[in-house]
């Protein structure tokens, strides 16, 4: 049963100076809430209730998010505004949270690498809080752990996306299974345009195997000299299996300007638009 979450936050946020400056890309709001709640919250619906963040410098007030505020919850005791901080609340009841750092930053792979400490020799999740996602029915996440526990290997969410944008995603090809299901074949961190085998993506989410840790040990920098996940689920996936699922649902990409504000319209409508943002919108409580 998987019961762990990995959030590498330890990147600049430089796309979005100079909000970022002196502030996390993780706790840009939405609405009322920061990314970064967003996506523990859909860890949680899946049944993952252990966090734990790889972070970096500057990233102090993501640890602060998700703890008590004793001066705060004591100037609004027994006002309207208590019930603001509901949300935040049931987290801290129901997850334990963890912390290492990245002291540098070469990349994706290497950030989950980093967070081993924190994992172990355990299935777990990973969540990239740039990318907000609403599943249909199940979160996204509580999707894939389903597929997870029916294929025993790594998964990771894919979608169709334009061939001009294949050079922002890691891409796969795969023999397809199933209409949303393919087994991986091949995967390319980030191809041109004209070189790309395939317009699906890989998006910030996965399911990955304890065995990645070994790999990604094993795998040198690659495409900017970084060490790339998806060189060490390409491993994976010629040496064992990996699984690329079409989720149901709908994902924002808010590591761009025109995302984040697409994400923002899109909650105000769903959330909060029928009362003017003071309705308190609870957290699902979905497979565990």
């Amino acid at each position: 049963m998987i019961k762990k979450c990995l959030f590498p936050v330890a990147g600049y946020g430089t796309r979005f100076l100079p909000a970022t400056k002196a502030m996390p890309k993780e706790m840009l709001p939405i609405v009322d809430k920061p990314l970064v709640q967003y996506g523990v919250e859909e860890a949680v619906e899946a049944g993952l209730t252990e966090i734990g963040f790889v972070t970096g410098r500057g990233k102090r007030a993501i640890e602060d998010h998700f703890d008590t505020n004793y001066e705060l919850e004591h100037q609004i005791q027994g006002t309207g505004k208590e019930k603001l901080l509901g949300g935040i609340r049931e987290l801290i009841e129901r997850c334990t949270f963890s912390y290492t750092r990245q002291i540098s930053i070469h990349g994706l792979g290497h950030a989950i690498l980093t967070g081993r400490t924190l994992i172990g020799d355990e299935a777990f999740g990973v969540v990239l809080a740039d990318d907000l996602c609403f599943g249909e029915g199940a979160s996204v996440l509580a999707q894939m752990v389903k597929l997870h526990r029916q294929f025993r290997c790594s998964i990771v969410a894919i979608e169709e996306v334009p061939h001009t944008e294949t050079h922002n995603y890691g891409i796969v090809v795969g023999e397809a299974l199933s209409d949303s299901l393919f087994r991986v074949t091949d995967m390319v961190e980030k191809p041109a345009p004209d070189r790309a085998p395939s317009n699906l993506a890989i998006i910030g989410r996965y399911i990955l195997t304890p065995d990645v840790f070994n790999i990604l040990e094993q795998t040198p920098p690659g495409k900017n000299g970084e060490i790339q996940i998806t060189d060490a689920l390409l491993r994976q996936a010629r040496d064992g299996c990996v699984i690329a699922y079409k989720f149901k649902g709908r994902r924002f990409d808010c590591g761009t300007l025109e995302g984040f504000v697409e994400a923002t319209n899109y909650c105000y409508q769903r959330f909060h638009a029928s009362d003017a943002g003071q309705r308190v919108v609870p957290m699902s409580r979905g497979a565990s």
